[in-house]
């Protein structure tokens, strides 16, 4: 008697692409394209911020076999930030295959793009690949990071099946500036407590600033008073300099001091791309 095949499971394929352009010194928004579960709304911008995008996935979350399609160009002279509503979830897959997240980010000459994360939550047993590519002309200004948590920690629970692989790379007039690469897989809990690895952290960022005071920025990041340097894993982060490019890394055993301090070092970098706030309202919440 032959097995009945496996269910085909419905997946979700969406996009997201927007383009900002500067029009005689007013950001405006030039082309929107979004396909379910993508959504992006524009509300009037606080104070002191730029033109804001919001950025929806009303599926809640992604699982095995979904696809996500994401792009912000900003044209020259423009200025444009983008930050989620909520943390994205990864949900553990039903099958051997993974969720994929690819994500284009393009600054012309002279303009700016803030690119500011939530959290990216990989249940148990999660599968996901994503691919970043970050294109800059000369004079482009750039404030963009992401925030990973391995496992539901307010639950107890450690991401300890399933895999990630994620990969980021820049670019600088076609140059390519700076690339990395993290795989886990198989027994992803002891590759996070292995002390070469994660050594026990249990969430990690980065941020990446590309404007002309990289090295000034860097210095001012390093002489701050936050986070626990006791070794890694518990608040530990460095910042250094490769190519005009500030790469700032974070490990932490605990989300939510993470969250905090990556607060702190965002906050220090914005006024780089103008003169912003601390933080933008939303993710305060």
């Amino acid at each position: 008697m032959t097995a009945a095949p496996a269910p085909r499971l419905q997946r979700a394929d969406g996009a997201l692409r927007l383009r900002f352009a500067d029009d005689a010194g007013t950001t405006r928004l030039a082309d929107l394209y979004q396909s379910d579960p993508c959504r992006a709304l524009l509300p009037a911008s606080d104070p002191g911020e730029p033109l804001t995008a919001i950025l929806i996935t009303t599926a809640g979350g992604l699982t095995g076999g979904d696809r996500l399609r994401l792009a912000a160009m900003v044209d020259a002279g423009a200025d444009a930030l983008c930050t989620p509503q909520a943390a994205e979830k990864i949900y553990r897959a039903a099958d051997q295959q993974a969720a994929a997240i690819d994500l284009t980010l393009e600054v012309g000459a002279n303009a700016a793009l803030e690119w500011l994360p939530q959290e990216m939550i990989l249940f148990d047993g999660a599968r996901l690949e994503r691919r970043v590519g970050v294109a800059l002309a000369a004079g482009a200004r750039l404030l963009a990071g992401d925030i990973t948590v391995f496992g539901r920690t307010a639950h107890g629970e450690r991401f300890a099946g399933g895999s990630l692989f994620d990969r980021w790379q820049v670019r600088r007039d076609g140059r390519l500036v700076w690339t990395d690469s993290t795989r886990l897989e198989g027994d992803t809990a002891a590759l996070l407590d292995h002390p070469a690895g994660f050594a026990g952290a249990v969430a990690q960022a980065l941020i990446l600033y590309q404007a002309p005071d990289a090295v000034a920025a860097r210095d001012r990041l390093r002489s701050l008073e936050i986070g626990e340097p006791h070794g890694p894993g518990n608040g530990n982060w460095g910042a250094t300099v490769i190519d005009g490019l500030l790469l700032v890394r974070l490990l932490d055993r605990d989300a939510a001091r993470l969250r905090r301090v990556f607060a702190h070092l965002w906050s220090a970098l914005r006024p780089g791309l103008g003169h912003r706030p601390a933080m933008p309202r939303l993710w305060r919440f």
